[in-house]
Order: structure tokens, then C-alpha cells, then sequence
């Protein structure tokens, strides 16, 4: 896969973190002056992709003039969400992503409100990109084989949506917090979240402005929706 990227893009920055797969990807791309492979982990942590990892990109985006970013991995089922959820949180000019995931996490990450699978993960994503499952895949397609089925799922940024979020590591912390108790009546959790910061009567206001009744759970709310309670709630808690 990263030869045929190579033929293609301008720069290509492939991390692996196996030293024999790196090996491998190296002689493979033996010939190809615009690839630079890294046996590295992607992530420093799990909030975090790994330093070398964004300093490379970031130097091969500076050689070519207007440049867009696009992930195409086949992602390992452990790293999957960190690795999206962190490109997303950076300030990385990236267009797209191309990734083969666990078919499960590709649910949630389309997943509509009110159903299971629907999670902070979905709101964070759908809230700034488009994302579209492509195709299913069985355990067949692989060696070795995993005993669950995967997914090829595509990521497009959204500029516009991402534009009415004026402070989206703000956002980010909200939604993890809020989704940790997205079951509960979501007066309830907010008044936990921003206790001794906004009375219940500023609370109450706020979710009348947005038409919602106190009752109801944030893993029924739109990622949409949910943007304006995370900018409205932070305005009257200062």
C-alpha cells in the first residue's frame, strides 16, 4: 500500500511500528525518493500522536506549496481511535481519511443518535467531517485471519461544521465527559459537570433556548445539537 501511495502523492510518511514490516515497507520503497517510513509507535499516548510522527508530516507539507493531508491505513483494531480522534484534534491541514477498522468501531463512528453504538466517538467525528462506511470486510481477506469482521470506513472534513466550534478542545472534554453518562437525564448530568459554576436557573435557560426538555439523554441529542448546548453552556458558565 505505501508503494502505491508513493506513486501518487506528493510525500509519504508510512508509520509501522513492527521492525521487520518496516523493513520490509523500506526495501519495497527502495526506489522512491518521496517516502519516509518510521518504526515507530503512532502515538505518544492516548490523547497524543507520536512527535516524530507530526514533525515529519508537518516537514513534508512544507515542501509542497497548498498541500492536503489524507490518511489511508489499515489500521491496527487497538491504536484506531486514538489515531483518528487525535489527526482530528490537530491543527494538521487534513482532507481526508481511508481506513480499514474494526467493523464494530466503524458502527460507532457513523452510528445515528439513539442507537447503541452511538458515543462521544460519533458526536467528535460527525460534528467536524462526513463519514461514510464503504465496505465490508470478512476475516477471509486477511492473514492471519482475526475472528471479527472489518470495515473500510471514509472520513471527508467538513469545514463548515467544524467552523461553528469555536474552541474544539473545549468540545472534546465536554463530549467525553457528557458521554459518560450519556443514559442519564442530561439536566441531571449537567448540573454535576458545572456545578458551582451555573445555578440550575442559568441551566434551565439554557436548555429551553435550545428546546430541550431536562429529561432527555445526550446519546439521543445530534452531533449538531450538541455543539450549540457545548458553546451555550460554556457562555453562561464564563
Amino acid at each position: 500500500m505505501t508503494t502505491f501511495l508513493a506513486e501518487q502523492a506528493g510525500r509519504v510518511v508510512s508509520i509501522e511500528i513492527d521492525p521487520r514490516m518496516a523493513e520490509l515497507a523500506s526495501q519495497a520503497t527502495a526506489r522512491f525518493t518521496n517516502v519516509r517510513i518510521r518504526n515507530i509507535d503512532a502515538l505518544r499516548n492516548k490523547n497524543h500522536l507520536a512527535d516524530e510522527l507530526l514533525s515529519d508530516v508537518r516537514a513534508a507539507l512544507a515542501e509542497i506549496p497548498e498541500a492536503r493531508l489524507k490518511l489511508v491505513a489499515n489500521l491496527p483494531y487497538c491504536v484506531a481511535t486514538p489515531v483518528i480522534s487525535n489527526l482530528i484534534a490537530t491543527d494538521l491541514p487534513w482532507t481526508k481519511m481511508v481506513v480499514t477498522v474494526q467493523y464494530e468501531m466503524a458502527e460507532r463512528m457513523a452510528a445515528a443518535p439513539g442507537g447503541d453504538q452511538y458515543s462521544g466517538l460519533a458526536v467528535w467525528l460527525q460534528a467536524q467531517a462526513d463519514v461514510q462506511i464503504l465496505k465490508k470486510l470478512g476475516p477471509t481477506v486477511f492473514w492471519p485471519r482475526p475472528k471479527v469482521d472489518s470495515a473500510v470506513v471514509q472520513v471527508d472534513r467538513n469545514f463548515t461544521k467544524q467552523a461553528g466550534i469555536a474552541d474544539r478542545a473545549g468540545f472534546q472534554e465536554f463530549i467525553r465527559t457528557l458521554f459518560t453518562q450519556r443514559r442519564k437525564a442530561l439536566r441531571t448530568v449537567l448540573a454535576g459537570m458545572y456545578k458551582g459554576r451555573i445555578d440550575k436557573a442559568g441551566l434551565d435557560q439554557v436548555l429551553a433556548g435550545l428546546g430541550l426538555e431536562e429529561t432527555i439523554r445526550a446519546e439521543r441529542l445530534t452531533p449538531e445539537i450538541l455543539v450549540r448546548l457545548a458553546s451555550a453552556i460554556g457562555v453562561a458558565a464564563g
